[in-house]
């Protein structure tokens, strides 16, 4: 895949800045915009063309060669410059689900939204089957629950669901978006839980899923970290009347790592892994809502 191939890239490439990407392109447009998102930078030519090779690709069966590299350092940096970019211009994602999200029929009493990072965005991919008009996954691969926070109204709030899985906190973890305290995940998470809660949504609260090492951050070790986060993830659920889904207890292996057999980078599950992590979602959402006092 073109993400965990760029990623390898990192050690050897030189990445571009924005500036060097922004000078090849037009200048964008700035400030108060009727279409802000058409003036995003565009994604490379370079890239968007491998990405479409690869997709075809995966469609008809075949594993895509990956490029020469000299290219693949080319390419990495492109797209670094890119995302670099789309930082600056669009923090949250808005962006990404807006057409979507306008073309969508009027919500049923059964809407359920997935929402998250790539692991969501993945799933969406990797089992088809599983979602449709009402059952919608609203992942973007790398944002942390800051990011997620400000998206959490278009993406979800104004979908009107009536039940919201918020699966977030391993890019936290990795630090994609700078240096965090465990206090402000937790805070960012519990924003986004007490926004449905408010708006009507029954939340469910996702267990971060196993990881021993990411490889787009050497050097970490997660697993403490998560842990961490799961256990107030339980405990605030358990106090605030709201599901908490365990998927690492069915992903992890004896060392508090992602099981071999459920992923290719020790990060994502592939279909193997979302598989086992269907019958954990179908449960909780056939079991009637926790009863407590508030």
């Amino acid at each position: 895949m073109i993400r965990r191939s760029i990623r390898r890239a990192a050690s050897v490439a030189t990445l571009f800045s924005v500036a060097a990407l922004a000078s090849a392109q037009p200048a964008p447009a700035v400030g108060v915009l009727d279409q802000p998102c058409d003036a995003l930078t565009p994604v490379p030519q370079m890239v968007a063309d491998y990405m479409a090779k690869a997709a075809q690709a995966k469609a008809e069966g075949r594993t895509l060669p990956p490029p020469a590299p000299e290219r693949l350092a080319e390419g990495m940096a492109l797209y670094s410059g890119w995302q670099k970019a789309r930082l600056l211009e669009d923090f949250a994602g808005r962006c990404r689900y807006e057409k979507e999200n306008q073309a969508l029929a009027p919500a049923t009493k059964d809407r359920v939204v997935l929402f998250g990072d790539s692991i969501t965005e993945l799933w969406v991919r990797e089992m088809p089957d599983l979602f449709g008009a009402q059952f919608l996954g609203r992942g973007i691969s790398g944002q942390t629950t800051s990011q997620m926070l400000v998206r959490f109204r278009q993406d979800v709030v104004d979908l009107d669901p009536a039940v919201v899985q918020i699966l977030a906190g391993t890019n936290d973890i990795a630090g994609n978006t700078g240096p965090v305290r465990q206090a402000w995940i937790q805070q960012n998470i519990a924003g986004m839980a007490e926004t449905a809660r408010a708006h009507g949504s029954r939340v469910f609260l996702a267990s971060v899923l196993p990881a021993r090492a990411f490889d787009w951050r050497p050097g970490i070790d997660p697993r403490a970290a998560i842990a961490e986060l799961n256990a107030w993830l339980r405990q605030y659920a358990a106090a605030q009347c709201l599901t908490y889904v365990d998927y690492h207890a069915v992903l992890a292996d004896a060392e508090g790592g992602l099981r071999r057999d459920y992923s290719e980078d020790g990060v994502h599950p592939d279909a193997a892994g979302y598989a086992a992590m269907r019958p954990v979602l179908e449960r909780a959402l056939a079991a009637p809502p926790p009863q407590c006092a508030r």
